[in-house]
């Protein structure tokens, strides 16, 4: 068990680390589906998104539905592209630029809420 002191120091080094920006895929094994979307926080990206699929609160219905016919088992999460530049500015600009150009190459569609 990890004492208060390490606890405390590991806690503050999470809420301290810059935000992790990016584009990010989903994949559904069985039907071969793909979707891209973008984040702020690719490194806990997934965790919000099965929550919101197990508990059927995910905005895009395509997803959910698929989810819900295949299962949690036939899907993926991946990072495609990490943005590292650190203008806030340029960030936003480039989101939606990268994941459209990833769901070009992918044939993928939108995942929204994200």
């Amino acid at each position: 068990m990890v004492d208060k002191a390490r606890r405390e120091e590991l806690l503050r080094e999470y809420q301290e680390r810059p935000p992790q920006y990016g584009v990010f895929a989903v994949r559904n094994a069985k039907s071969g589906e793909v979707w891209v979307g973008t984040s702020k926080n690719l490194d806990v990206q997934q965790n919000g998104l099965w929550t919101r699929l197990r508990g059927k609160m995910l905005v895009n219905k395509d997803v959910q539905a698929s989810w819900n016919k295949h299962g949690e088992a036939s899907f993926s999460y991946s990072i495609l592209e990490r943005i590292t530049e650190s203008d806030v500015h340029v960030i936003e600009r480039m989101m939606p630029e990268r994941a459209a150009a990833w769901r070009t190459q992918l044939g993928a569609g939108v995942i929204k809420g994200t």
